[in-house]
């Protein structure tokens, strides 16, 4: 390791137990030494996710067989992170201490300090904010991977001219990037969302929208293939309403699911490959990955204001388990972001 850092301890939002954000406690611990190919990262700020709420919460019960069966062997949540680089391990080559970057973390990231695989990380030019390329990652980086999934182009224009796609579940972290990067794409973006948050999604990009209480897929405002590709986010619709929405050759992307307890979603993506067989409108389920390229665009495209992230709220690193709470809600329109001491 070259460069270490100054301090020994740091604080950290750590759990013990699988619960809600009160089994979250502020506590002080030992700060980490970076192994070959990992750096350690100096915090700036963390955007949470509904993932942290899972893994918080150990539901779908199927989670706990990675993330550890009694409680999360990960303790602190956080995965998105904008941080500066204070020590670097062995072999690490392209990152220096004092560099500013960003990336998706597996957890940690609600901490004074944590660890991060090098290759995972992304430069933060100085025109980019911290607070900002915070809310790229897990979610842009979802509805980027869900977009090209769907066949929709590319942000220079290629791909199929005038299509259009409907973003189910659009004002939350994931549906604000997809509404934007769709239109960014040349789609003609409808987008289902709460009647509160309509105005903020059509100042996205979406051409139409509507209040997710009155209209749903089947309902006769979205007609019947009518869409090059749909973008499940809220994933409670029928599967059947959803494939009538698109075309022939069109995709539904089921970005996530609602589900029991134990398997969460895993019986209707099942269904959903039952459904597809032999169909040409297929059900396409979505596993996201940490893919630097994906990010190193997104902060491009943050960077030319071509891309807008939408932050509902910022807390205080001392508030940190007020954010989980309120992301916990289940309400937040776009992004919330803990930005460090």
């Amino acid at each position: 390791m070259r460069t270490p850092t100054t301090t020994a301890t740091m604080p950290a939002w750590r759990q013990h137990r699988y619960g809600d954000a009160d089994a979250v406690s502020l506590e002080t611990v030992a700060v980490p030494s970076p192994d070959r190919g990992q750096v350690l990262l100096r915090l700036r700020a963390t955007g949470l996710n509904n993932g942290d709420i899972r893994v918080m919460r150990g539901e779908p019960l199927l989670v706990r067989l990675a993330f550890g069966m009694r409680r999360p062997r990960q303790p602190v949540r956080g995965m998105d992170a904008a941080a500066t680089v204070v020590a670097v391990g062995d072999s690490v080559t392209g990152l220096a201490v004092g560099d500013e970057v960003v990336g998706e973390l597996a957890g940690g990231a609600l901490a004074g300090y944590a660890l991060a695989p090098a290759s995972r990380l992304v430069a933060r030019p100085p025109g980019l904010d911290a607070v900002l390329a915070a809310t790229l990652p897990v979610a842009g980086g979802t509805a980027w991977q869900a977009l090209e999934l769907a066949r929709l182009g590319s942000v220079d224009g290629a791909g199929p001219d005038h299509a259009r796609v409907l973003v189910i579940g659009a004002s939350g972290g994931v549906g604000t990037f997809a509404v934007q990067l769709a239109a960014l794409r040349g789609a003609d973006v409808w987008a289902l969302c709460g009647e509160r948050n309509r105005s903020l999604v059509e100042s996205l990009g979406a051409s139409r929208t509507f209040d997710y209480h009155r209209v749903q897929p089947g309902s006769p405002e979205l007609g019947e293939h009518e869409f090059d590709a749909v973008i499940d986010i809220a994933g409670a619709a029928p599967l059947r309403e959803l494939r009538r929405l698109v075309r022939d050759g069109g995709r539904v992307v089921l970005v996530s699911g609602e589900g029991g307890r134990v398997l969460g979603p895993i019986g209707r993506l099942l269904r959903a490959g039952l459904l597809s067989i032999g169909s040409r409108r297929t059900l396409v389920p979505l596993a996201a990955t940490p893919k630097p390229r994906v990010l190193a665009a997104l902060v491009a495209l943050a960077v030319s204001g071509e891309l807008d992230p939408v932050i509902e709220r910022r807390f205080a690193f001392a508030d940190a388990r007020d954010a989980l709470a309120h992301v916990a809600d289940g309400h937040v329109a776009g992004k919330v972001v803990v930005i460090a001491e």
